[in-house]
């Protein structure tokens, strides 16, 4: 009985030390750190500011002179206030001497009034046929320096000064007193003055100036199938009298045009 009890001790024994252990091996758990990734944000569009463009509708005049007259009429009567030279004077003076603006003179040199250098002129120069050859004129770097230096010549002049006693709204003596007193040689510079003024109503600046009625004719703006001929029978005038009334140089109108189209009553 002893023997079998040790000979089963020692089958255990052998069985136990002949079988291996296994061995489980854990690998450590890898940590997973979430990478958080930023979402790419939505692209701001900022829409440039909506610019409302005012567009400035572009006056239409009927000439070339009345464009001028426009432009000038201002720094006209200014000169009216400052120095009592007429604003319809000057005007008229500086239409027939520019042409209006279009002449050479006026366009490279802002000299509105064809005044020459003389002596002691010290500002700029430019050179044009005028009574002789290659006169020297007067530069300007800008036209109301014109304008200013037509009103100072008159004024500062002795053989002027008799064109400031008349009434200050006379522009006919002051046309016929300009040729007497040696402004121009043309014989008929105080017609051709006098007739500027009166064909676009000139005077009305000189009256705005003194604070009387302008007397200005009736306006008409053209619409749409308006002609010259059915104007003329509206306002009772003849086609010809509205050419000249606006300085019209052929029958086309358009919409939106300004025209004279009653004739002042004459004196």
């Amino acid at each position: 009985m002893r023997h079998l009890l040790i000979i089963l001790v020692l089958a255990v024994l052998v069985s136990s030390c002949g079988s291996q252990r296994k061995v489980t091996t854990t690998k450590p758990k890898t940590k997973t750190v979430g990478v958080v990734k930023n979402k790419p944000r939505p692209k701001v569009v900022v829409e440039p500011r909506e610019e409302v463009a005012i567009k400035n509708t572009p006056e239409v005049y009927s000439s070339p002179t009345e464009e001028y007259i426009a432009i000038y009429s201002d720094i006209a009567q200014d000169e009216m206030r400052n120095y009592g030279v007429p604003a319809s004077i000057t005007l008229a003076q500086g239409i027939l001497e520019s042409g209006s603006g279009k002449g050479r003179l006026s366009k490279e040199a802002n000299n509105h009034f064809g005044i020459k250098c003389h002596s002691g002129w010290t500002g700029g120069r430019i050179y044009h046929d005028d009574d002789k050859d290659q006169e020297c004129f007067r530069k300007y770097k800008n036209s109301k320096y014109s304008f200013r230096d037509h009103s100072l010549f008159l004024k500062e002049r002795k053989r002027y000064s008799k064109l400031f006693i008349l009434k200050k709204d006379d522009y006919k003596g002051w046309a016929k007193g300009l040729r007497a007193a040696g402004y121009a040689t043309d014989r008929k510079y105080p017609q051709k003055l006098i007739s500027l003024i009166e064909r676009y109503q000139l005077d009305r600046f000189d009256a705005e100036v003194l604070g009387k009625d302008t007397g200005v004719n009736e306006k008409h703006a053209v619409v749409k199938g308006d002609t010259l001929y059915s104007l003329s029978r509206r306002y009772n005038v003849s086609v010809q009298e509205l050419k000249d009334l606006n300085g019209l140089e052929n029958n086309d109108l358009f919409e939106g045009q300004m025209l004279f189209v009653k004739p002042l009553p004459k004196d």
